[in-house]
């Protein structure tokens, strides 16, 4: 889906790119970073068309996500407090 579609979805909806990050649990920047390939996921343009129809028909999408409870997970081996993670064993193996 072009990324204006995607737009027009979202604003059928009243809401912006933030609170449709928020509600599917990604991070906004990545939500924005599609606008520079023009493109919009499949999976995600099919979030956006679906809140859509169910705002316009009265329907409570709120709820329905809430279901499936999407969280943000940090990436990576990093740890809170510590940058980098934690520094990795030392393998012993020479005889």
């Amino acid at each position: 889906m072009p990324y204006a579609e995607f737009l027009a979805e979202l604003e059928r909806a009243a809401l912006s790119v933030r609170g449709f990050a928020d509600l599917i649990g990604m991070n906004p920047n990545s939500i924005t970073n599609y606008a520079g390939r023009g493109e919009v996921p499949q999976h995600i343009a099919l979030v956006a068309v679906l809140v859509a129809e169910m705002a316009t028909s009265g329907g409570d999408y709120r709820t329905a996500i809430a279901k499936v409870a999407p969280t943000k997970k940090p990436r990576g081996g990093t740890r809170r407090g510590h940058f980098g993670g934690d520094r990795q064993a030392s393998l012993d193996l020479l005889p």
